[in-house]
Parts: structure tokens; C-alpha cells; sequence
């Protein structure tokens, strides 16, 4: 991390003492005794996620630990999306509500794009974080509308984080089982992106087609779900990762199978199975497992 700080490993030191709390008990769950006494010592800095955690231990906001006076106020907002963007990606929106609470009414955030980076994140942990069988798409939904309105009125020329905000639309119309909303979504995402003059983050377009993929296959659109599926593949395939290959794997053997091609079911559910043991994913290996064996047994 090399956002500015004042001396963070004083004021950590100088918290702790103050809140009466050992060495020990302040790193607990966040680090090791000796890396929180190279912090005091300012021999080591630590990561947004440590000083996050560290000052909800210590009860203060992690806005105490930057120099506004002589950093530039972006890193701190740079700081607090990229840690939000952290928790997103291991869908920890408990943690991810924590932070908008604590953020809604910092003046650092009242330019457009960190307002509306707030009103999106707010959204999604309003759906996600709600008893499932009492979840009400509408408000987030109207929310992320809101969000997309304060940089796109017009809904024309979608940048990156607009289409993210799009797809959040679209994931939670999945999730609510409007499958036929969620694939209209979806489509129009995929010509989005295809209308940037480039992607930033590839992993969009790869969550485009797998939701895509996923929604066909629940409305036993099994042929065209194996078009995204392997276009999934492709791409992971082309932009050298294996983020979500595991997935597309086992949805291109799912509609196989759906579709009675239980020999290429079973080879690309064994291809899933070498991915997801690569990536040491014990619940999904544990899954195709069980499947391959039901399918040697018919």
C-alpha cells in the first residue's frame, strides 16, 4: 500500500495503549504478534484489509491514519474502493455495508463518480444481505438506476464501472429468478463491451457470459447456454486465466448432459475437476466427484 500516512506506527501503538489491549489481543485475527510490532515500529506497513480491520478493533475510522494535510484526499478514496472492490470479489457485503455506512457522509466522497460508487455497493448489500425469502429486488434496483444516473442520464455509451453497475441489475434479477429479464440484461452487456474501445478488467466479460450461460440453462435453453458456455471457455483460454474456467467447464457438461451427450458430460465434467483441484476448491471438487460417480454407475 503506498497511500501517505501519518506515523501510523505511533498512532497504532498509541491507540492500543490507550484502549488498554496487548500485543496480542490487537493482532488477533488480523496479523501475527511480531508484524503488528514491526508496524508500531514503522519497519512494516500494512495492507487496507490489516488497517481496516485494526481500526474497527480499535474503534476509530480508517480515515485516522491518513495524512490529508499532506496526501492527496484520492488516495484515501482510492484506498477505501479498492478494498471495497476486495470484499465484493469474496462476496463479504456484511463488510462491504460496514464501510458505505461509515463512508455515505464523508466529504471525500461528494464528487458523482464516489457517490455513485457508494450507491451501488449499498445497493447490492441491501439485496444480498437481506433473509433470502424476504428479499424485495425493487429498492436496489432502483438504487442502481440512481448510481447509473449520476454519470450516464442518457443510458448511452456505458463505461467499464457503468457496465458493472448493469450487471449488478442483472445478477440480481438471476438471483430473483427472473431469468428472462436477467438474459435480455445480459445480451445488452455483451454489446457493450464489445463497443469499448477496451477492457480493463476482463473478468466483466467473463461474468457476462457465465450469468448468461447459468439463466438460458434454468429456462431449458440448454443449446444456446452451450454457446456461452464455451465462449466462456474461449475466452478464458484467450486472456490466459483460469478465473471461472473451472465454472464454464462444469456448465458446458451440465447442458451436455441436459441435452443426453453424456460422453462429452463426462469430459468436460473431468476437465472442471482438474481445474477446481488446481484451485484447490474442495466444495465444487467435491461436487463433480459425485456426479462422475453417479454417471459411471448408469
Amino acid at each position: 500500500m503506498n497511500e501517505n500516512f501519518v506515523n501510523i506506527g505511533e498512532i497504532l501503538q498509541s491507540l492500543r495503549v490507550n484502549k488498554g489491549l496487548a500485543l496480542e489481543e490487537l493482532a488477533e485475527g488480523i496479523c501475527s504478534v511480531e508484524e503488528l510490532d514491526l508496524m508500531e515500529k514503522n519497519k512494516q506497513v500494512p495492507t487496507i484489509d490489516q488497517l481496516f480491520m485494526l481500526a474497527n478493533k480499535l474503534n476509530v475510522k480508517l480515515s485516522d491514519f491518513f495524512d490529508f494535510t499532506s496526501a492527496d484526499s484520492a488516495s484515501y478514496v482510492s484506498a477505501v474502493s479498492g478494498l471495497i472492490n476486495k470484499y465484493r470479489r469474496e462476496r463479504n457485503y456484511k463488510a462491504i455495508h460496514e464501510i458505505v455506512q461509515r463512508e455515505k457522509d464523508n466529504p471525500l466522497f461528494n464528487f458523482p463518480s464516489s457517490q455513485q460508487f457508494l450507491l451501488w455497493h449499498e445497493a447490492i448489500c441491501l439485496y444480498y444481505l437481506a433473509d433470502p425469502d424476504k428479499r424485495d429486488k425493487k429498492t436496489p434496483i432502483r438504487m442502481l438506476n440512481e448510481a447509473l444516473d449520476l454519470t450516464n442520464p442518457s443510458r448511452k455509451g456505458f463505461s467499464e464501472r457503468e457496465i458493472e453497475i448493469k450487471m449488478a441489475i442483472a445478477l440480481i434479477e438471476k438471483d430473483d429468478l427472473n431469468y428472462e429479464e436477467a438474459i435480455f440484461i445480459l445480451k445488452d452487456i455483451l454489446e457493450d463491451i464489445e463497443k469499448l474501445p477496451a477492457l480493463v478488467d476482463p473478468q466483466i466479460r467473463l461474468r457476462a457470459l457465465f450469468g448468461l450461460s447459468q439463466s438460458l440453462s434454468k429456462i431449458n435453453k440448454y443449446q444456446e447456454s452451450l454457446i456461452y458456455s464455451e465462449k466462456g471457455i474461449q475466452q478464458c483460454i484467450n486472456d490466459e486465466v483460469i478465473y471461472l474456467l473451472g465454472e464454464f467447464l462444469y456448465q458446458t457438461a451440465s447442458n451436455n448432459l441436459a441435452l443426453d451427450n453424456k460422453e462429452e458430460g463426462i469430459k468436460y465434467l473431468t476437465k472442471a475437476l482438474h481445474i477446481f483441484n488446481l484451485q484447490k476448491n474442495s466444495r465444487l471438487s467435491n461436487l463433480v466427484e459425485t456426479e462422475l460417480e453417479k454417471l459411471s454407475t448408469k
